[in-house]
């Protein structure tokens, strides 16, 4: 599994983008409504940014490794992290399955999700192996503590209150993969528009509007980080 998780985490950025192409390929529903799929995949998607905003705004850990490669300078164990030990990748995964919803494809149900758990289960035991290696006791006494996946939030007021919420850095570091996943919801939702009506009226105008309001505010967040203008501590 670790050997497997190593190869994920060096190609994700390569593998990840190709099966998200399931998403937009015509399938077999999940709900016999498409709306219904659209809110319940929507607010599953929101839940994982929320996690992925406490996680980043709270205490910050290095993304992407070093040179491809699993990395960490150190063990984090603050904020979101003392809830649980891959905030990121739950939150992650939940996003991931909140996009399937909101397809309404049995397809990524069945392909893509599995594809997906399994990625992020291997990238994290190659990540855990690295960090026992590197850590010894200090994290095998944190896995003790803390549980892998799902969070813990007993004692989140106290963690909230102890610690300093950095918005700008969630600005800075989320606002990427945030237009992403909205504009994909909205694409996929001008999709099933486009397949089950005429791509005119009012629904389809909003939407459109909505992906354009989304793409200003992603410019925008963009020139702010390249400018300098919104620096993250």
């Amino acid at each position: 599994m670790t050997r497997l998780g190593n190869f994920f985490f060096r190609y994700r950025n390569v593998l990840f983008p190709v099966v998200f192409v399931l998403l937009f390929i015509n399938s077999h529903r999940i709900f016999p409504n498409d709306l219904l799929a659209a809110c319940v995949g929507t607010t599953v998607a929101l839940c994982g940014q929320v996690l992925r905003v406490l996680t980043i705004g709270l205490a910050y850990i290095i993304r992407g490794g070093r040179n491809r490669q699993v990395y960490a300078k150190t063990l984090v164990q603050d904020g979101m992290f003392a809830h649980c030990r891959n905030p990121l990748y739950v939150g992650n995964f939940l996003i991931v399955a909140g996009l399937g919803l909101v397809a309404n494809s049995l397809l990524f149900a069945v392909v893509g999700l599995p594809f997906f758990l399994l990625a992020y289960r291997a990238i994290v035991a190659a990540e855990e192996n690295f960090l026992s290696q590197k850590f010894g006791p200090d994290f095998t006494a944190y896995c003790r503590r803390v549980n892998r996946f799902v969070p813990n939030f007993s004692g989140f007021a106290a963690t909230w209150r102890g610690m300093n919420f950095d918005w700008r850095r969630v600005i800075v570091k989320e606002y990427g993969s945030t237009f992403i996943w909205t504009a994909a919801v909205i694409l996929l939702l001008l999709k099933q528009q486009w397949l089950h009506s005429a791509l005119a009226g009012p629904r389809n105008i909003a939407l459109i509007a909505s992906l354009a309001l989304a793409t200003l505010l992603y410019g925008l967040a963009r020139y702010l980080k390249k400018s300098s203008t919104l620096r993250a501590d």
